[in-house]
Order: structure tokens, then C-alpha cells, then sequence
């Protein structure tokens, strides 16, 4: 399911579809992504990227 523009989907996100997005657009498991996040955010500014990214990514169809 691979898309060719970075967008976060309508169906199969849990908050914003963020981690949906670029679990798609780069072909990786989706809650590899989450799990990511998850980790950055203990050790770093994981919530601040998120949330840079849901402003910036567009919302898909």
C-alpha cells in the first residue's frame, strides 16, 4: 500500500495518521513507526516531531 506522496490517510490512523503516513509512504509496518515515535519521545523531542509533522504532511482522501 505504498503511496507516492507523503499524506496521512483517512482510514487505519489511531490519532492524527501521522505514523500511518510515513509507514506507507516508505513500505515499513506501521507500529515499527509508533514504536519509533514512542522511543524518540522518551529520549528526545519525539512529541514535537510529531506534532511538526501532522501540521505539516496534507490529509490524504
Amino acid at each position: 500500500m505504498s503511496t507516492s506522496r507523503l499524506v496521512r490517510p483517512s482510514e487505519g490512523r489511531w490519532l492524527a495518521g501521522v505514523c500511518a503516513g510515513l509507514a506507507d509512504r516508505f513500505g515499513i509496518p506501521r507500529g515499527l513507526v509508533r514504536l519509533g515515535f514512542v522511543v524518540f519521545g522518551l529520549v528526545g523531542a519525539g512529541e514535537l516531531a510529531y506534532v511538526i509533522a501532522w501540521i505539516v504532511m496534507p490529509k490524504g482522501d
